[in-house]
């Protein structure tokens, strides 16, 4: 107790003596707001980032030969190979390109590339 008073009084902090000896504010609306950040983070970041992890790892199990994608890198092709790691996409008639499977963004409807 002494060497909090001292401490304070060191950083130019003066508190009364009162409020040293009854032991300060309760701690538990600290704890409480604390757990409410923590809920807010959870709800706010956490679930929904997990939530599209999940989407597209499913999205990567998904590919198959013939399906229409869209990478991250914004180059829409059409899938003629996949491996366990790589997809070969077409993104014009003789250019294949030798990707990742997780550079895929997003699948595309079928003949949405004939219309671009």
């Amino acid at each position: 107790m002494k060497a909090l008073s001292l401490l304070l009084l060191s950083l130019g902090v003066t508190v009364p003596a009162s409020a040293l000896a009854a032991g300060g504010p309760s701690p538990i609306p600290s704890f409480i707001m604390l757990g409410l950040f923590v809920l807010i983070f959870y709800f706010m970041l956490w679930r929904p980032q997990s939530k599209r992890q999940k989407e597209h790892r499913a999205l990567m199990e998904s590919l198959s030969k013939g399906d229409e994608v869209v990478t991250v890198g914004g180059v829409a092709g059409k899938i003629t190979k996949v491996t366990d790691d790589f997809i070969v996409l077409e993104a014009a008639e003789g250019v294949e390109l030798k990707i990742q499977r997780s550079s895929v963004s997003a699948t595309l409807v079928k003949g949405t590339l004939k219309q671009l």
